[in-house]
């Protein structure tokens, strides 16, 4: 190793991020996870300036006048608004670098960003020019199912099979690797957001009560679950009434969100059993013995664990500490060099 590579190990503020649909977290080489935000950017639809980005655009929401509108860049995990998501990039990786370089000047970081495996090569080539034109030396792209894997503690560049169920807030991402490599991909835009919507659905139909997409998702987060429990909790839920549009407060349990979600579990599930049929028989003795992991915020809902593992007849558990799985994973990829060049999806040259 060279004077050069001894110095920039040393100083360097290499940076992984978890680009998602609902939140981003950016890890720091060495630091751990230091910003967990939502993907969220406030923009002034009359001059197109962006006002806000994150924890600060999310409290600006219904604060503001009629013009400046808070926007999610990501869409089912998908890139809908390019200018949005590059200035949302940048501020997460100048907001790490600026706090780095208060005493002393340090290179300009490389930068491991997981992605859906959805996107398309042309988004995939514009996160790493936003990331470039944030002031990253070095991008690099690395696809969330596997970055999930990684942090999660999977053996994927191993001749077994591991597979994982990562589920987010716009896509559930399945996949099945072995030696560093994905086997099989499946990515469904049925996640989180589509929970949400069910339950707001559901209170509708049932209720005539309207409810936002924030109330659902923190009705689902307190009492939702997947499986079926002695303790059927029950929250008051309010709302506007849909036939005199007035507040409408009821009584809601949890049994009758765990029939609002269903739906949308059942989709998975069925994406699950699919991935398991085409996953080549060698493999698929090797995740019956180790289990199939979920990550994401998904598998923070009581018993989806006891529910997959119900309707596919295999082992099943929760990677420890979900949420931070795919972030975990990239600041991994940055450490191992090796590890980064097997399993990233634009095949730069590496330095």
């Amino acid at each position: 190793m060279n004077v050069f590579n001894s110095v920039w190990g040393v100083f360097s503020h290499d940076i992984g991020i978890d680009l998602g649909t609902a939140n981003t977290l950016v890890s720091v080489k060495g630091q751990g996870v230091l910003i967990s935000e939502p993907s969220v950017v406030a923009v002034n639809k009359k001059t197109g300036e962006i006002l806000a980005v994150g924890s600060e655009a999310r409290r600006m929401v219904g604060r503001t006048p009629a013009h400046v509108v808070a926007i999610r860049p990501l869409r089912d995990g998908v890139i809908s608004d390019f200018e949005s998501t590059k200035e949302m990039i940048q501020y997460f990786i100048q907001k790490v670098h600026s706090q780095s370089s208060k005493f002393f000047k340090i290179p300009r970081p490389r930068v491991v960003i997981g992605i859906p495996s959805s996107v398309t090569e042309v988004e995939k080539r514009a996160v790493v020019d936003a990331a470039i034109q944030a002031g990253a030396r070095k991008a690099y792209i690395i696809e969330e199912p596997m970055a999930a894997a990684i942090g999660a503690g999977l053996p994927v560049t191993e001749a077994t099979g591991s597979m994982i169920v990562d589920i987010g807030g716009g896509t559930t991402d399945i996949a099945v690797m072995s030696l560093g490599g994905i086997v099989v991909d499946k990515s469904l835009r049925v996640a989180g957001d589509e929970m949400d919507q069910d339950i707001v659905n559901y209170v509708r139909h049932k209720y005539n009560m309207l409810i936002g997409d924030k109330t659902a998702e923190d009705i689902k987060i307190s009492i939702g679950s997947a499986f079926p429990s002695k303790e059927n909790k029950a929250v008051e839920l309010r709302g506007r009434d849909l036939l005199q549009g007035l507040p409408k407060f009821i009584n809601i349990t949890s049994s009758e969100i765990r029939e609002a979600i269903m739906n949308s579990l059942n989709i998975i599930i069925e994406s699950i059993k699919d991935a398991i049929e085409e996953t080549p028989p060698e493999l698929l003795s090797d995740i019956a013995d180790q289990g199939i992991v979920i990550a994401g915020g998904g598998a923070l809902i009581p018993g989806i664990d006891k529910l997959i593992a119900d309707r596919v007849r295999m082992p099943v558990r929760i990677a420890q500490d979900p949420l931070t799985c795919v972030v975990r994973g990239t600041e991994i990829v940055i450490e191992d060099i090796d590890l980064l060049s097997k399993v990233e999806v634009n095949k730069d040259e590496f330095e």
